[in-house]
């Protein structure tokens, strides 16, 4: 049977909607990995398939492109919230991920804010394999970790263009202190309300942007004091807000786009 899909982007930070309400879940790792192939699939960062809820307009599970499972994507949830929006007529959605029950909401400047629940800063709910401070991380560079429902290790730095992404990316993401592997951030602090953000994305490398490692990077800075309550993250692809007053859930505002949609080849589905 064909698989149709709606390729979309945040910022750049591109990720695919698969629905399947009403119909079997077709993804499997294997194809999640030839999906996400961007010279013989669809080519994404993260791809959310859309199921029947019975509490909620839609529940989401996300797949990493390297075939590996997620519990938060805030790119990819603002991307599913856009659809079930304009399907309804609607200004407000709530989806149910296995990071909660998450509620969505289009601003006045057409902009999809999501409330992606408290973070997580004790050291197992990261987790890390051993016992320790979340907020000074006794490795080299001192980073600050939490979870927004995926692993995140946020490092501060002064000067962003002289961080090696791509070489330090992948021995953070892999290190022996995060089982699950972690998304790496690397932040330039331009002032308390705003900051430059890179990203090594645990199974997908370098993306243009991330809504969940936003909300991270921005959750660290506020943690360790360097930053105010509402932060501009700048990343490479745009402009993202996040808002967290230190206590509740963290508020992730930006923009969405679809691309295109499509129907995925029987030669792809029988791979």
């Amino acid at each position: 049977m064909p698989l149709s899909f709606h390729k979309m982007h945040a910022n750049g930070d591109d990720f695919v909607i698969v629905d399947s309400r009403k119909s079997p879940n077709p993804i499997t790792s294997n194809m999640a990995r030839l999906m996400g192939d961007r010279n013989r699939g669809i080519g994404f960062n993260q791809l959310a398939v859309v199921f029947d809820c019975d509490d909620a307009d839609a529940r989401l599970i996300f797949w990493n492109a390297d075939g590996s499972t997620l519990d938060a994507c805030g790119s990819a949830t603002r991307g599913a919230a856009d659809m079930l929006m304009r399907e309804s007529n609607m200004t407000s959605a709530a989806l149910r991920t296995n990071r909660g029950l998450l509620t969505c909401e289009r601003t006045s400047t057409g902009a999809i804010s999501v409330n992606m629940g408290k973070p997580l800063l004790g050291w197992s709910d990261v987790p890390l394999a051993l016992e320790m401070d979340t907020l000074v991380m006794p490795l080299a560079g001192h980073p600050t970790a939490c979870s927004m429902g995926n692993p995140h290790c946020t490092y501060f730095v002064d000067d962003l263009a002289a961080v090696e992404i791509a070489t330090i990316g992948p021995g953070v993401e892999t290190n022996p202190l995060f089982p699950l592997r972690t998304n790496v951030h690397f932040v330039q602090i331009i002032d308390r309300k705003h900051i430059r953000l890179r990203i090594w994305e645990r199974g997908g490398g370098i993306p243009l942007g991330s809504g969940s490692c936003s909300c991270g990077a921005a959750v660290n800075g506020i943690r360790r004091g360097l930053l105010d309550n509402c932060v501009e993250v700048e990343c490479d692809g745009g402009v993202v807000t996040v808002q967290w007053d230190g206590v509740g859930s963290v508020f992730l505002t930006g923009p969405v786009e679809t691309t295109f949609s499509g129907t995925i080849a029987d030669a792809l589905l029988k791979a």
